[in-house]
């Protein structure tokens, strides 16, 4: 793990330590300056959750990446650092699709001395700093989220009001490795997988969250959303630099599918 061009990547300066001062700071750094994003997916290329794959692509290659590659690279950088981490298997929607979501996310447990944390870069819109292992609500960004005990296995996140997924549920026993590999599979082949079916990027700045799904761009902040309609193949391409700082030409090989999905979506109902 080469820190110091992670460090450069997310802007991080200082000493780094295993402790909960370093924590914070790498975990909003890191949340501020990558964005989430599935353009490979969109693409047909091939993603694993190696995490020194993701390495490569966000750090060496300047992209952004999904929760595999996001808290994969973050709990890479945290282990180097000295921080015991734990890969867990989370369930994204798990409320809605039951015991099939375990595994279609990643999350990171830190143990700080004793102290059980949670990290999560990963989530598109979800929080931006990490925050402890016990219920009640969570403030990040200005963000309204909240952590739930819902057994004696389980916990859920839950999103903010105006958040993409509602919420991700995980339990806290290590991930197996072969789960998460088979669901990263799964989310970029299978042709019911949101990530096959839409073009997604969201990323954390000061004050709001920026969402693009398909054609359709959002800025939300607390209490405010505005949204507005990709006209074109290249002003999806400057939108992804201006507002998502991914230089990515090639998303414009994209347009014909985003339109289809787009009709797909939105399509009038018949009379």
């Amino acid at each position: 793990m080469d820190l110091a061009a992670y460090f450069a990547r997310i802007g991080f300066e200082g000493e780094a330590r295993p402790d909960l001062q370093t924590l914070k700071a790498l975990h909003r750094a890191h949340a501020l300056a990558i964005p989430y994003e599935n353009f490979d997916v969109q693409l047909g290329r091939s993603l694993t959750p190696d995490p020194q794959a993701a390495f490569d692509k966000i750090v060496r290659r300047g992209r952004g990446g999904w929760c595999y590659e996001m808290n994969g690279l973050l709990g890479l950088a945290l282990s180097a650092i000295g921080f015991k981490v734990t890969r867990l298997a989370g369930a994204a929607v798990r409320g809605i699709m039951g015991e099939e979501a375990v595994g279609n996310h990643l999350v990171l447990l830190v143990d700080l001395n004793g102290a059980p944390w949670i990290a999560d870069v990963g989530f598109g819109d979800g929080p931006r700093d990490p925050f402890p292992l016990r219920e009640g609500p969570i403030v990040s960004g200005g963000f309204a989220y909240g952590l739930q005990r819902l057994d004696a296995d389980w916990w859920r996140v839950n999103n903010h009001p105006d958040g993409g997924a509602p919420h991700f549920d995980f339990r806290l026993e290590p991930a197996d490795p072969a789960l998460l590999a088979a669901k990263c599979l799964e989310l970029q082949t299978s042709p019911a997988s949101p990530f096959v079916q839409n073009a997604i990027a969201q990323r954390h700045v000061a004050g709001e969250i920026r969402m693009l799904r398909g054609r359709v761009f959002r800025r939300v902040s607390p209490g405010l959303k505005t949204e507005s309609l990709i006209a074109s193949a290249d002003e999806l391409v400057a939108l992804l630099h201006r507002e998502f700082a991914l230089d990515l030409p090639q998303a414009a090989t994209l347009w014909p599918q985003i339109c289809a999905r787009h009709e797909a979506v939105f399509a009038a109902p018949a009379s």
